[in-house]
């Protein structure tokens, strides 16, 4: 079986979705990998790299798509190269199969097997696998070192000859995977940290790193089976976004990294909280690539309102690559091998396995996604 791992073509990406180990596991189970010349120059790894581990390098790309039995990638494939892709090969890639009917469409019409590593479920053998979230931890780290650099401050207390300098005040909104990573970093970096969720039953979790949560009466509120924080009506939302007034207020960063899977990010932190903010602070808005949570956030930008400089950054774990490719290469390599079959030395699509059930979206000319399915 032959895999073939394409270096991305999204405008910018940093990260490579097969390292050199990842790649030799796969050979070693009976895979034939061939990668796109180029695909670690990001972040250091060569195609010698690649070589020294019995990976074959490819400088056509088009006849490579042609010929693979399996394609690994990082992001959403171009609409042409989904043309290019071969009757029956399997892509394995995140697919924000939710927001992109067109292309699930296409995937199907070219009877592609497509995987969507977004739809990983959050099971204990599946963490491994769980792409979703090593991304988002990362993201999460970014966006806590990030606001420390931007910001006109230092984050944490300090004594000095010259006086006492006060910490920094941190308020993380989201306390999903990216927010408790936010939290941590924060904390480490010295600054006093308080965060909200609609989920009351993260408190915990924001304590055991030593932020403060902060409580609103919300009403039924809460999470979904998976874990994932359920859309709020117009009454919860206004009660949050008056408590959320007086947090934003007195904060120096905002974090916002509120996320409703598979649906649009909820816009939380409205122009009246930045005007709140003093001139010179700065918010980073994790989900600026799904729609955003910050009012006037721009994607891949930094623009300032009221004097408050607001973080849009596109692709927060690319500002990590290193890991982030490490990170997702595990993850990836996981799930392969998890369903690899070594009597037939292929990858098996047992549709019958929990985990493969939950993450092919198409197969055999058919949207098959319970996921999808559901959602009509």
């Amino acid at each position: 079986m032959k895999i073939f791992v394409p270096e991305e073509a999204r405008p910018r990406e940093t990260r490579a979705a097969v390292l050199p180990d990842t790649a030799e596991k796969l050979i070693k189970l009976g895979a034939l990998v061939e990668v796109e010349s180029g695909l670690g120059k990001h972040i250091g790894v060569t195609d010698d790299d690649f070589r020294g581990i019995g990976a074959t390098v490819s400088n056509d790309r088009t006849r490579s798509f042609a010929t693979a039995d399996m394609v690994l990638r990082l992001n959403k494939p171009p609409a042409e190269e989904i043309d290019a892709l071969k009757e029956g090969c399997i892509h394995i890639s995140f697919l924000d199969p939710f927001n992109e009917p067109d292309l699930i469409d296409r995937l199907s019409a070219a009877r592609v097997t497509a995987i969507s590593m977004e739809l990983i479920p959050r099971t204990t053998i599946a963490q491994a696998m769980d792409a979703l979230s090593s991304q988002a931890s990362l993201a999460g780290y970014a966006a806590a070192v990030i606001a420390a650099d931007r910001l006109d401050r230092v984050f944490p207390m300090m004594m000095t000859p010259a006086g006492t300098i006060s910490p920094a005040r941190v308020f993380v909104v989201g306390v999903g995977v990216a927010g408790l990573q936010a939290i941590a970093t924060a904390k480490r970096l010295g600054a006093v940290v308080m965060a909200f969720d609609t989920r009351a039953e993260v408190e915990e979790q924001v304590r055991s790193l030593g932020g403060r949560f902060v409580k609103i009466d919300l009403g039924d509120s809460g999470q979904t089976k998976d874990g994932y924080a359920k859309s709020m009506s117009e009454e919860q939302l206004e009660k949050q976004r008056r408590e959320m007034l007086k947090q934003c207020k007195n904060a120096d960063v905002v974090i916002a990294a509120a996320q409703v899977f598979g649906k649009k990010a909820p816009r939380i932190i409205s122009s009246e909280m930045i005007e709140a903010m003093r001139p010179g602070s700065v918010i980073v808005d994790c989900a600026v690539e799904n729609g955003g949570n910050v009012e006037g956030s721009e994607q891949d930008k930094e623009v300032e309102l009221c004097g408050v400089r607001i973080v849009g950054l596109v692709n927060l774990p690319g500002e990590v690559p290193s890991n982030a490719s490490q990170m997702y290469s595990n993850n990836i390599g996981n799930l392969v091998a998890h369903s690899w079959d070594a009597d037939l030395g292929m990858f098996k699509v047992d549709l019958e396995d929990d985990i493969i059930k939950a993450c092919v979206v198409t197969h055999e000319g058919e949207i098959i996604s319970p996921a999808l399915l559901k959602r009509g």
